[in-house]
């Protein structure tokens, strides 16, 4: 689970959009630029080369 102080000041680092976090999938979507950062052990991986593409 990911703090909501973490989650107020994380940005999506392509297009600097709000993110909404998927806890059930452990995913930080921005609806933005379509894209998905994975969190893994409890840490966000907020690398574009990361990302994945949402469908």
């Amino acid at each position: 689970m990911l703090s909501k102080e973490l989650l107020d000041i994380l940005a999506c680092p392509e297009c600097k959009g709000d993110l909404v976090y998927d806890e059930p999938a452990q995913r930080l979507l921005c609806h933005n630029c379509k894209k998905k950062y994975p969190v893994r052990d409890g840490i966000p991986v907020m690398l574009v080369e990361e990302a994945e593409i949402m469908a």
